[in-house]
């Protein structure tokens, strides 16, 4: 079948996700990439997921940053340029923004474009006194950041949440590499890093009783059926997350419930009983382990501050 699309940069993504999708679905150990759980309504259902009683993450960093703000906006320092990558709601951000001393703008960057512009629109009516310019973009890949009107001291790039656990220790190395670039010698980078711990907790963060998880984690086949003519019937697969011990991190899952092939355009695949589809990573790292790994990416670890339970842990990074 042909892709059909409104303009040539939305025909190149849609080229790029069945690249994606039929690269992943073609290994031995079939993969989906976990960015393609984001548009609108996967956007949507991760803020529902921020609000589950099980998922531990956000209300445990949002305490922190209630209670570290000062702190922080003081190392973050005046007239910074605050660039976030995967923005999403921007739910975290609006307490450091109001926060944050004469800050020259703000850049959220987010891969869902729809959603982005409804925040941004929001979030400048929210802030009208800080310069708000939003910027649609996969932050893995090549991207600009713009230049606001009142001229920047310096750029600080914004991590928040436990993303960057969502790539391999090798890609998560790189990220943080591209950062220190995107954030040039005098900036900074602020990451949330969700510390090791208790597997029954993560467990239970990743399997919710509400089933919001499992929605979110079926939405990457629903998209694949909405944007690139897929026919998964979403009701034989499951959705599980399991704790990998060796790499210390949380895998989802879409395990198949029976022998079935799906066609995605013109490839089909095959799936047999209980075969599963690794769809996210979330590492868990200790302190000391993020700090080797900021290293090797030519970080230095400033500051770091933890909620009493060291549950979680935002840092405060600068070129070496």
């Amino acid at each position: 079948m042909t892709i059909s699309t409104t303009t040539p940069e939305a025909e190149a993504a849609l080229h790029t996700m069945l690249t994606d999708v039929v690269a992943g679905l073609s290994q031995r150990r079939k993969t989906l990439p976990s960015k393609y759980f984001y548009d609108e309504r996967g956007s949507k259902l991760f803020d529902d997921i921020c609000e589950l009683d099980e998922y531990y993450v956000t209300r445990t960093e949002s305490a922190l940053m209630q209670k570290q703000v000062g702190d922080i906006a003081d190392v973050v320092g005046p007239k910074a340029l605050l660039v976030e990558y995967g923005s999403g709601s921007s739910s975290k951000t609006r307490l450091l923004l109001s926060n944050l001393i004469e800050p020259a703008g703000y850049v959220p960057i987010d891969i869902s474009g729809d959603y982005l512009s409804r925040v941004g629109h929001s979030l400048q009516a929210e802030f009208p006194h800080i310069e708000v310019m939003p910027v649609v973009a996969d932050f893995t890949e090549s991207f600009d950041v713009p230049s606001p009107t009142t001229k920047e001291s310096r750029r600080v790039i914004y991590f928040p949440g436990s993303t960057i656990g969502n790539f391999p220790r090798e890609d998560a190395k790189g990220l943080l590499a591209g950062m220190a670039e995107k954030a040039g010698a005098e900036g900074g980078v602020l990451i949330g890093v969700d510390l090791d711990k208790d597997r029954d907790v993560l467990r239970a963060a990743y399997n919710d009783s509400a089933g919001v998880t499992a929605e979110f984690n079926l939405n990457v086949l629903k998209r694949i059926n909405d944007e690139l003519g897929g026919r998964f019937d979403l009701s034989k697969f499951r959705h599980e997350a399991v704790f990998n011990d060796n790499q210390s991190c949380i895998e989802m899952h879409l395990i198949s419930t029976e022998r079935q092939a799906v066609n995605v355009c013109e490839y089909s695949f095959e799936f047999e009983e209980n075969e599963t589809v690794l769809t996210e990573y979330s590492h868990k790292y200790t302190i000391g382990a993020f700090g080797e790994m900021a290293n090797e990416a030519g970080l230095n670890v400033k500051n770091v501050w933890t909620d009493a339970n060291d549950m979680f842990a935002v840092m405060y990074l600068e070129q070496a």
